[in-house]
């Protein structure tokens, strides 16, 4: 089953962000204005979503400031899952460079599918071996605000039956308690795909969790709520290209 740590390898929790990490500072920073008062920090920097190089070295420098100026460390990284690039290499060494389905869960997974779907194309153009890559897209919604609805909808998407035998990698923008990938997992898997694994950009902390975690996550976040890099709040700051906190101010003023 997909997100079982028995059947996949651990690829460990990405770059995980403390409770106590106050985010960077919104004046280091260009976003829309029309968005200025509604956030509270970027938690996480485009470039260090999507950098293919040098992530590293910035997550160290990051590392190293925030540990001189608060004596405490904020953010830990493991040694895989670090940025996209690296999502990429894990899921084709997984699939053994065989076909994929994508299956991309919109709206908030649309940038980071992007994103990892371009890194698995220029993989399989620097192999030996050319790997199919197809991808369709399904809508999820199970918030309403900012609070969770405890129901998934599905709305949209293609005939789930497609999928049968197919090698399957759905691709999520946040996993939080665990109970709307359970349920699309649950809805998928009666028509027998051959394999099915999660990737998941940030996977929340938070006690309401049922336990699950995805076969592939970028960072491991605290329990609050972001928006942009395609991550919403009723629709907007999808244009932010950060991930950042938004503040009470942002959920009053965009409340539906």
């Amino acid at each position: 089953m997909a997100g079982s740590s028995e059947e996949a390898p651990d690829y460990g929790r990405g770059v995980v962000i403390m409770d106590n990490w106050p985010g960077y500072d919104l004046n280091l920073f260009t976003y829309p204005q029309h968005y200025y008062g509604d956030l509270q920090s970027v938690l996480i920097p485009h470039g260090i979503i999507v950098d293919r190089s040098s992530l590293s070295m910035v997550l160290l420098i990051f590392w190293l400031l925030d540990l001189t100026v608060t004596g405490r460390r904020n953010i830990e990284v493991s040694r895989c899952n670090i940025g996209i690039e690296r999502l990429a290499k894990d899921i084709m060494k997984d699939t053994g460079y065989c076909d994929i389905m994508v299956l991309c869960v919109l709206k908030g997974g649309y940038k980071f599918c992007a994103d990892l779907v371009e890194h698995l194309k220029n993989i399989s153009r620097n192999s030996d071996r050319f790997v199919s890559m197809k991808v369709d897209f399904i809508r999820l919604k199970s918030y309403k605000n900012d609070q969770s609805m405890g129901e998934m909808q599905i709305i949209g998407g293609e005939d789930l039956s497609t999928l049968a035998g197919k090698n399957v990698l759905i691709v999520e923008d946040v996993v939080g308690t665990g109970r709307t990938m359970k349920a699309l997992l649950s809805s998928i898997e009666k028509y027998k795909p051959n394999m099915i694994k999660v990737a998941s950009l940030l996977v929340k902390r938070t006690s309401r969790s049922d336990g699950f975690r995805p076969d592939y996550t970028g960072f491991e976040i605290p329990n609050v709520f972001v928006v942009g890099y395609a991550l919403d709040y009723n629709e907007y700051f999808r244009d932010l290209n950060h991930i950042c906190v938004i503040n009470e101010h942002g959920k009053e003023k965009y409340r539906v």
